[in-house]
């Protein structure tokens, strides 16, 4: 399939704690600055080293998780299923406490949200996605070594798709889909598909552990087999 090369759009990889591109994630951060200012309260950076051949990518920061502890799917439910199984397949090393400062550092992986502040009722706005786009495209193009994306839901998998300049009708979303997306003069990736980690979609049985580690069985021989 052809598409455009994506390109970088500014300097910046991540945006500043007190973004105020997005007005109405401005003031709902506002509210919390109030409300609990013992907690991060800002725009929650990537985690991970610039080494990394998977790069896993979010919705939006968690109110209870990310938001409060300044850690991509850190200090919820959502976390301890991906940490857990990070663990499991060697992308990370030390113990996942649900605080950032746990010690916890990952291997070869990188952890970041197609909106990196949180959204009310966790649901960015089609103006609010497309503004933090930039930052995920420069994102993308600091990790050299990265060979795998692995996408967490729709949102985050045509979000990618439109970083990467691909068709989202070419790549259609689905648990455990494969979809190479390699572009016209840039390197080969391969995009992977989960449904969220969510509680909803665990409780709800849409998404099971045994699921959740089939996709990254798929990730990880997609990396052994480069």
């Amino acid at each position: 399939m052809k598409s455009k090369p994506y390109v970088a759009v500014s300097g910046e990889a991540e945006p500043p704690k007190a973004c105020a591109l997005c007005p109405r994630l401005a003031e709902f951060r506002a509210e919390y600055i109030a409300q609990q200012p013992d907690w991060f309260n800002g725009a929650v950076p990537s985690f991970g080293p610039l080494s990394a051949k998977l790069l896993i990518v979010g919705l939006a920061p968690g109110l209870q998780g990310a938001h409060r502890t300044g850690r991509p799917f850190t200090g919820d439910y959502a976390g301890d299923l991906l940490y857990g199984t990070l663990a499991e397949f060697g992308f990370s090393r030390g113990t996942y406490d649900q605080r950032a400062d746990d010690g916890l550092v990952l291997n070869d992986c990188m952890i970041t949200n197609a909106v990196r502040c949180v959204p009310p009722k966790n649901k960015p706005t089609s103006f609010e996605i497309n503004t933090c786009r930039p930052f995920l495209i420069n994102r993308i193009n600091t990790l050299p070594n990265l060979k795998v994306i692995m996408a967490l839901g729709r949102i985050a998998h045509d979000t990618t798709l439109t970083t990467l300049g691909c068709r989202r009708a070419a790549y259609p979303f689905g648990h455990g889909a494969v979809h190479n997306v390699g572009q016209d003069g840039a390197r080969p990736l391969t995009l992977i598909d989960s449904y969220h980690c969510s509680r909803y979609n665990t409780n709800t049985g849409r998404l099971t552990v045994d699921m959740f580690r089939d996709v990254f069985k798929k990730i990880q021989k997609v990396i052994e087999d480069e």
